[in-house]
């Protein structure tokens, strides 16, 4: 058992100590969003009105309001006006598949969204810019994030504002962000991280900028960025953390203002540390864990040097958690010995929305705190001698891919739903989910993989899917996924003969694709496609930096085939060496 430092937490809500800001330094750049910025006092005035406006349209205590914007201004605006109006915030993300949505929608009880043209409306009303003053208990519900469920069905995962600020202010002190600190704001709505990131620097007089999409996707773009915006703080995946240090190492650049690269999401390689800090060294690295159900992170490891074991530790509880690795009859295990890791205290989150079955089955009374209640997580660690944390994997289905927690389950629910399809399994091999599948015949690849874009979200889509007549099966009966995730192993990532690369680019194109996308050259044809081999947001950033940006993150969607990036670069070549000539 671990606790974190025990620290009060004011009689505020993270809205209000914001409102605080706002008063005492109006005038000061609270946002940033490409060439548009805020100060504290329009930010503050901009959100009170939107308040007013969802209070007019029945907005009370704990109604569920979605906001589905870009990642922008009024993102924000639209955030800060939820929990000013006493509702509790539901992210959406506008490019998720529709039925998605809906069903987010609908498990939240969601009775109002809103959208870029009615947040601008809303502006037009003429409301009162002054703080409205509705009384948020501690305890009141702060925001719902939607993860993925075993059953094919979201979880909507409750997180109240006590917990919400307990984090935050954790971040606060870990973090040193105070009056003019710079956090840039990069991940996802759908991601709870997306959060934090917004809203920390303003409760103290810092300021956040929202990096655009398009220079995210873009590694060096985003570095250029992060440089000349003078960010403090920033935090990534340990995937796009990967192409960053690929980067850097090609590009050496100096930051004269960064202090702290956080990486969460994703398990944290001791490779990957050792790379950051030798192109880095001066700016440390925090290895940050948690879960949407605890309010986000509960531990901060807060590195200057690679760490001396062969795994990254995830650290020691933050401010006011308590954490226990216990058995299967929830009794703590002995210093050094693996179990589940549980959580207590006031990151513990309320539960999932309208879903008391797998509600109960997680949060739980806690036995050895007599009023108390706890997570069970599903994930396994043990405790270090030096009390520090260390992740040894999932219990169940679920894996994180590219820093998202998905579960394979609603994945699988989603495949034998579609027709045609008896039985499917998905698996993980190299990095990528890999679905098998049975039925009458195979099914065209291109239209399962546009079926399934309909029911889940990008990040969710299978890199590949291959047809048995059957599935193999364990002496119990049971899907075997061992024998599957060797299949998957064997297996090329498309199963249709190639064309081979011909040209001295394609060949050149096909080598840095197979080692981006970790699969043999030969399996690669000059009429594949990048992302239908697995291709990733993430791993197209990492060919972009192979091919020294000889291709714009833009050009490669454009021209997803091998042979088509072959030959605009070789075009590109040619219009260089004449106009050399001339």
């Amino acid at each position: 058992m671990s606790t974190g430092p025990r620290r009060a937490l004011p009689d505020r809500r993270a809205h209000e100590l914001f409102e605080i800001q706002a008063r005492e330094r109006p005038e000061a750049i609270a946002a940033v969003h490409g060439d548009r910025q805020l100060t504290y006092r329009e930010l503050n005035a901009r959100a009170n009105q939107l308040a007013r406006a969802l209070v007019a349209r029945g907005v009370t205590r704990e109604a569920v309001v979605g906001v589905m914007t870009e990642r922008n201004l009024d993102w924000l605006t639209a955030v800060l006006a939820i929990f000013k109006a006493g509702g509790a915030y539901l992210p959406i993300e506008p490019h998720f598949p529709t039925e998605r949505i809906a069903k987010m929608v609908s498990r939240a009880g969601a009775k109002l969204v809103l959208t870029q043209p009615l947040i601008e409306a809303a502006y037009e009303e003429g409301l009162a810019a002054s703080d409205l003053g509705i009384a948020v208990a501690r305890d009141q519900l702060a925001y719902i994030y939607f993860t993925s469920g075993s059953t094919g069905e979201p979880k909507g995962a409750m997180c109240e504002h006590l917990g919400f600020l307990n984090h935050l202010l954790a971040k606060i002190d870990d973090l040193i962000i105070g009056e003019g600190t710079v956090v840039a704001q990069i991940a996802p709505q759908c991601f709870d991280i997306s959060l934090w990131q917004l809203i920390a620097a303003l409760l103290v007089g810092g300021r956040t900028l929202l990096v655009e999409q398009e220079i995210v996707l873009d590694a060096g773009r985003f570095i250029d960025k992060i440089a000349q915006a003078k960010v403090n703080i920033v935090q990534v995946v340990p995937s796009y953390l990967d192409l960053l240090v690929s980067y850097l190492t090609q590009h050496p650049r100096d930051f004269a203002d960064l202090r702290y690269v956080v990486a969460t999401g994703e398990s944290l390689k001791k490779d990957l540390v050792e790379r950051w800090f030798a192109v880095q060294p001066r700016i440390k690295l925090v290895n940050a864990y948690g879960l949407t159900e605890t309010s986000d992170d509960t531990n901060h490891e807060i590195m200057d040097r690679p760490p001396a074991g062969e795994r990254v530790p995830l650290g020691r509880p933050i401010n006011n958690v308590r954490i226990d690795v216990v058995d299967e009859h929830l009794s703590p295990v002995a210093l050094g010995e693996p179990g589940e890791i549980v959580f207590s205290g006031v990151c513990v989150g309320r539960g999932y929305i309208n879903d008391p079955a797998r509600t109960r089955s997680a949060f739980l009374p806690d036995p050895h705190r007599p009023g108390g209640r706890l997570y069970r997580s599903g994930d396994y660690g043990r405790w270090l001698p030096d009390g520090k944390l260390e992740f040894l994997g999932r219990r169940d289905s679920q894996v994180k891919i590219s820093g998202f927690r998905i579960e394979i389950g609603e994945i699988e629910s989603a495949l034998v739903r579609l027709p045609g399809v008896r039985d499917g399994a998905v698996v993980v091999s190299n990095k990528q989910l890999i679905a098998f599948y049975s039925g009458a015949e195979p099914l065209d690849a291109n239209a399962l993989r546009k079926r399934l874009g309909e029911k889940l979200p990008t990040y969710m889509a299978p890199a590949a899917f291959h047809w048995r007549e059957s599935l193999p099966l364990t002496d119990n009966g049971k899907t075997d996924r061992k024998a599957l995730a060797a299949l998957a192993a064997e297996l090329t990532v498309a199963e249709q003969e190639r064309e081979p690369p011909s040209t001295p680019t394609e060949q050149w194109l096909a080598a840095a694709w197979a080692n981006v996308l970790g699969i043999p050259q030969e399996q690669i044809g000059r009429r594949d496609r990048f992302f239908d081999l697995g291709g990733t947001s993430l791993s197209a950033l990492q060919l972009l930096i192979a091919l020294d940006r000889a291709l714009s993150f833009k050009e490669l969607v454009a021209h997803p085939s091998l042979a088509d990036q072959a030959m605009l670069i070789e075009s590109r070549r040619l219009s260089v060496s004449e106009a050399s000539a001339t």
